[in-house]
């Protein structure tokens, strides 16, 4: 009796090991299946004129006194009021025509590192406001980039020319940085707007790597390599680099190096781009004489500028990333910014 009663216990624990499995992967693929219907990510718009009346009542608040404060107040309030009758009045006779609404602005933000990460958050960043936008209205991007990846960030432009085929007019404003790719980025605006400290330029094209074949051949260690083509493989980190392969590579970079300057003066024809091309970077007082800029501004200046006669939205697309996903990207943009910033600092040094 004893023994069938072990027996019996040893079945209910198993079974209940068993059910406990199996909850957890039914709960794991129904919420692999939602995942699966989920939106990639979610986008977020905020207009801005409210935030920056939002500052200008609070410093009216702090500021003014008990009697200047009501004049205000009362002033703002009638204003309201016509802009509201005004508005009313104006759909109600033209609700489609380009006089029943104000302009509206559009702010985008791309923050560049090594690989264009934010290119995908970019694309549908576009395609959200090009549902919208109107020859009319006008795109605002904020562009911050040291460069990268040549693949990437030419992909990254070819998006803002989708605005230039729908006869949107595109603003890009350089606060610090838009080098190498990020000129190849911001050479697309119509208008191109840096502050006077901001770093632009560097059109040229890189290509850097480690070779450890000798430390490998005093360490007798063989690294095995099949391919097939002849320039397959003209550089690696483990083989010997010959000359027929270092001149294949230098080719490259130079073929690269042209297409980089066509496209820079295909979409920026007023500058001389043998006199930019040479790999340098200038500051923002120092690009706009070359004409690699077209005003010295902030971009804050630009969209406090936009809200005065312009609704303006800031467009920004987040992408849904699994929280492992999402520790691991942190980690790794952690080391890329650093890796960059120190980079930037290697090449700007003659600055500090």
């Amino acid at each position: 009796m004893e023994y069938l009663f072990e027996y019996g216990m040893f079945l209910a624990k198993t079974a209940t090991i068993v059910m406990a499995i199996a909850a957890v992967l039914t709960l794991m693929m129904a919420a692999g299946q939602r995942r699966r219907h989920m939106p990639k990510g979610s986008i977020t718009i905020t207009h801005l004129n409210r935030d920056l009346d939002a500052l200008k009542d609070a410093m009216q608040r702090a500021v003014l006194d008990k009697f200047a404060l009501k004049k205000y107040l009362k002033l703002e309030k009638k204003r309201e009021k016509e802009e509201g009758k005004q508005r009313k009045n104006a759909s109600g006779e033209q609700a489609d025509s380009d006089e029943a609404r104000k302009k509206r602005v559009y702010v985008l933000d791309f923050d560049g590192d090594m690989e264009a990460s934010e290119l995908e958050s970019l694309r549908q960043e576009i395609t959200a406001v090009l549902t919208m936008a109107e020859p009319a209205d006008e795109v605002i991007l904020r562009l911050e980039s040291p460069g990268g990846m040549v693949h990437a960030y030419g992909l990254a432009s070819a998006q803002l020319l989708r605005f230039r085929e729908r006869d949107i007019p595109l603003t890009i404003c350089v606060d610090k940085v838009a080098a190498s790719g990020g000129y190849m980025m911001a050479c697309v605006a119509d208008r191109l707007i840096a502050a006077p400290f901001a770093i632009l330029g560097s059109i040229g094209v890189l290509v850097q790597m480690p070779n450890i074949h000798r430390l490998l051949k005093k360490n007798d260690v063989d690294y095995e390599m099949v391919t097939a083509g002849e320039y397959k493989r003209t550089m690696t980190p483990f083989t010997e680099v010959t000359e027929k392969g270092r001149d294949k590579v230098k080719q490259e970079v130079e073929d690269m190096h042209v297409i980089f300057k066509q496209w820079v003066k295909e979409n920026r024809p007023v500058v001389d781009i043998d006199q930019i091309s040479t790999g340098e970077t200038w500051l923002g007082l120092q690009a706009q004489p070359l004409n690699m800029i077209d005003a010295i501004s902030t971009s804050d200046d630009c969209i406090v500028q936009a809200c005065e006669d312009a609704d303006v939205y800031e467009v920004s697309y987040e992408i849904r990333v699994p929280i492992g996903e999402r520790i691991g990207s942190v980690v790794y943009k952690t080391l890329d910014k650093t890796l960059m910033s120190w980079w930037q600092r290697l090449r700007t040094s003659k600055y500090y």
